[in-house]
């Protein structure tokens, strides 16, 4: 058991019997407490507008903590004491007298106050301002997830109605994708080998690929995603972090601004997508019926509850360029999409061939090394290499094969945390170098507004592509007419 590495603190937990909560939040939670990264005396109030007893909400977060956790990593003695932590509080988020016995309850014992918002951003600012007025604003850290507004003006509302009452260092948004273990390593592996930094620009590397595919279609968040869509629910946040870790300069130190300030100057600098972009340069799609593990699914205007006439895309790819001296010329192809192949997060930096070949020139097309970066399903990374096949016969042919870090392989002794542990953790902390500033998110959705304004003025509907599939043929086309292709499809 690793030893206690935070203060005590109160974690109250708005929207507690949602599926966000459930299925992460309490489980994360939950494995810190069995690493030993939760001091004995920190409590954790479960907050929701849901009637009913508080014996009979608790037993249901149990039950769903058991189901979550699974039997490998659950143990009696951890549950207990987890348990043991545990508050149900009925709030009616917009009243503030509401608010007034968590306040008494949190006010026995003075420690820092942590409040994340599992609900939807429209009500942040209620939140905010119902725990200023009893008095639970001073010594607390607000945590925050997205999607925070559907566009730049709408953000900035959010963002403005928490402000009222948190400053900047007391509010922490979450990208859960930050917490990953193979992002983190992202600027490990940038910063501490000179084998990469010094060849991490426009000399070196040709492009970068970033692919999100999800498996999954809408599940029963039709109402959120067809106001919203893959650009908003996807590029704005986790695609844009990605491409702004692999992106930006080095920065002074590891402090939270100091990584900040750097990723804002990648969001800043890139280049708008002009109209005539839109059709070499973007690709909007929309899932029809197809075929999943070898299921007929539906497509995307046949799923419950749905509106058969929304034109809401569900799958994104474009192409990207970043305007400054590090990656003049080097595009960026970014992918997402529902009702993929499989679920698979990574990212692959094409490095350029040598300059001066000399194998036969059939085996041209092979010499590219490539580094990848697995997010998820197996965390890792790879980097193909070119070495000669062995054999008295091959001459020097060559093959490509893999250099490889499996983190569940190398460290078999290790669990891997969950992001949210990791993120968790950090706000317990007060470590904000793994969350999204103001200014970041700003810039993300004033590149990300250009797009959406030019789709609604070109009046384009999205295009049609199998579920099971790559996406629309159009976005082969956008990297094809490049001359490359997507790393890995079939």
């Amino acid at each position: 058991m690793h030893s206690i590495t935070v203060e005590p603190c109160t974690f109250a937990l708005f929207g507690a019997l949602g599926d966000l909560a459930l299925r992460k939040l309490f489980p994360a939670l939950y494995q810190l407490d069995g690493a030993g990264l939760l001091h004995e005396d920190t409590r954790i109030f479960a907050l929701a507008r849901e009637p009913g007893s508080e014996q009979q909400h608790l037993a249901f977060i149990t039950t769903e903590l058991r189901r979550y956790v699974g039997d490998k990593d659950l143990d009696e003695a951890v549950i207990e004491r987890f348990l043991g932590r545990l508050t149900y509080l009925h709030v009616d988020f917009l009243k503030a007298d509401d608010y007034v016995a968590l306040a008494e309850q949190v006010g026995q014992t003075p420690q820092q106050v942590i409040a994340y918002f599992a609900t939807p951003a429209a009500v942040y600012g209620a939140i905010c301002e119902n725990l200023a007025k009893v008095g639970l604003s001073e010594n607390t850290r607000v945590v925050l997830e997205k999607p925070i507004g559907s566009d730049l003006e709408s953000s900035r509302k959010v963002n403005d109605a928490v402000a009222q009452f948190f400053p900047e260092n007391r509010t922490y948004r979450i990208d859960h994708y930050l917490g990953k273990e193979t992002v983190q390593n992202l600027i490990a592996l940038r910063f501490a080998n000179s084998l990469f930094e010094t060849q991490w620009n426009q000399n070196y590397i040709s492009h970068v690929e970033i692919t999100v595919a999800e498996k999954v279609g809408i599940e029963g968040r039709w109402g959120y995603f067809d106001k919203a869509g893959q650009l908003r629910d996807m590029i704005q946040n986790h695609l844009l972090q990605l491409l702004c870790l692999i992106a930006m300069d080095p920065p002074a130190d590891l402090s939270a601004d100091s990584i900040r300030d750097e990723k804002v100057k990648v969001l800043k600098a890139l280049a708008p997508i002009s109209p005539e972009g839109l059709t070499t340069q973007v690709v909007r799609g929309q899932y029809i019926a197809g075929h999943s593990e070898g299921k007929a699914v539906p497509g995307y205007l046949e799923e419950p509850n749905s509106n058969t006439q929304s034109d809401t895309e569900t799958f994104v790819a474009l192409r990207a360029d970043i305007r400054n001296w590090r990656w003049a010329g080097v595009p960026f192809y970014l992918r997402t999409g529902k009702r993929m192949p499989q679920k698979l997060s990574q990212i692959v930096i094409h490095f350029k061939e040598p300059s001066h070949y000399i194998f036969a020139p059939e085996q041209r097309l092979q010499i590219s090394n490539k580094l990848i970066i697995r997010l998820q399903p197996d965390e890792g990374i790879s980097l193909r290499v070119m070495t000669k096949e062995q054999g008295l016969d091959k001459g020097m042919q060559l093959r490509s094969g893999p250099l490889q870090l499996n983190f569940s392989d190398t460290y078999r002794s290790a669990r891997i945390p969950d992001a949210y542990e990791r993120l968790l953790l950090e706000v317990m902390n007060g470590n904000q170098n793994l969350f999204v500033r103001k200014d970041e998110i700003e810039a993300a959705w004033t590149w990300c507004d250009q797009l959406i304004a030019g789709w609604k003025k070109s009046g384009d509907a999205p295009k049609p592509y199998a579920a099971g599939s790559w996406g629309p043929m159009s976005s082969i086309a956008l990297i094809t007419r490049d001359g490359r292709s997507w790393y890995g499809d079939i």
